[in-house]
């Protein structure tokens, strides 16, 4: 007998959840309570959806660490009552918030989609609609009465992406987001067609651990040309800093100033690890392909691979706040964990 799935529709804020007040033009938020009655087209999807929201929806520009926990206390809290999981939250920040997430949820057997929207649920052009009604969809959809989607995924314009591969792309454009350096594991078209050799498999024999230990404080330095050394000695002599993203050129490419090299090495020495990733849209950090990051790879800088900088943050989030130590956390944090960098 075909099991029913029960979805959990979660809004955190943002566009989505929106309508405008056509008296007063000014938009005010969604009741998702009445989701049915509003978007009766759910009414032909074969689950039952319940929903639930934060007492004050946030603009995703606000997120941050306590609603991460906050999301994954409501997973927790419900995990053992519905089948999937559907957040709702504002674009802008939503791939660092679903990739915080998928490592925040280890040994996940159900499936977690973030989607959102470009413009408000109410108006006439809206991408509100079809991003719900798929995402719970895929959420819903079932094998053998298992859960086909394991894993945090990121829904939106047709394509379902693994989250933490995800970026956003534009603010005006309906395909807002994409994942350059790794294939949509799904599509949605006349019939949603999933990519089945790329899916997470997950292992029944394992249970859900929530990881809710998280370091906020960490930086992002982003290189750019005549960089000076007041200004890379200022974020790396930040009070406290316990992890660096560093944002590099091409392949992973840095000046080789000796007066750079030697304020990274001061860092590395203090036991702050420093993570090279690619400013790059696509392509990959090969540490030592050229003579201008050589000199990184043999003073120790770890090298982010295809990682996004969204994931390399909430990777370096979640690996500080568990307490891996400074000589493991290089090999640690060159393995993918979550499928969010190649091999």
């Amino acid at each position: 007998m075909a099991n029913i799935p029960n979805i959990l529709l979660i809004y955190t804020g943002g566009t989505i959840g929106m309508v405008k007040d056509y008296h007063t033009n000014a938009l005010k938020a969604f009741n998702f309570n009445q989701i049915k009655e509003k978007i009766p087209e759910l009414n032909l999807l074969d689950c039952r959806i319940k929903t639930k929201f934060f007492d004050k929806p946030i603009d995703s520009s606000n997120m941050s660490l306590k609603y991460w926990v906050k999301i994954v206390d409501i997973i927790e809290n419900n995990y053992d009552k519905f089948d999937g999981f559907v957040i709702l939250s504002g674009t802008d920040t939503m791939s660092y918030t679903a990739s915080a997430i998928s490592f925040m949820l280890e040994n996940l057997n159900k499936p977690v989609i973030f989607t959102g929207s470009q413009l408000p649920i109410g108006d006439l052009r809206t991408d509100a609609k079809e991003n719900l009604i798929t995402a719970i969809q895929i959420a819903g959809t079932q094998v053998n009465n298992k859960p086909k989607i394991v894993e945090v995924c990121l829904y939106f314009e047709y394509k379902l992406y693994r989250a933490n591969r995800t970026t956003k792309i534009s603010s005006s454009q309906f395909n807002a987001f994409h994942s350059h350096n790794f294939p949509p594991l799904g599509e949605s078209g006349v019939h949603l067609a999933f990519n089945e050799s790329l899916l997470h498999k997950a292992d029944p024999n394992k249970n859900l651990i929530v990881r809710k230990r998280i370091e906020d404080n960490i930086v992002i330095l982003k290189l750019f040309p005549g960089i000076t050394k007041q200004v890379v000695q200022s974020i790396l002599n930040i009070t406290g800093l316990r992890g660096v993203i560093l944002e590099t050129y091409g392949s992973g490419n840095a000046p080789t100033d000796k007066w750079f090299i030697d304020l990274l090495k001061v860092s590395i020495k203090n036991k702050v690890p420093i993570v090279n990733v690619t400013q790059c849209i696509n392509g990959s950090v090969l540490l030592g392909y050229y003579e201008t990051s050589s000199i990184l790879k043999e003073i120790g800088i770890i090298s982010g691979k295809d990682i996004t900088t969204e994931s390399a943050i909430a990777k370096m989030k979640y690996l500080l706040g568990e307490g891996i130590l400074f000589k493991d956390f290089k090999a640690i944090f060159e393995k993918p964990l979550r499928g969010e960098m190649s091999y």
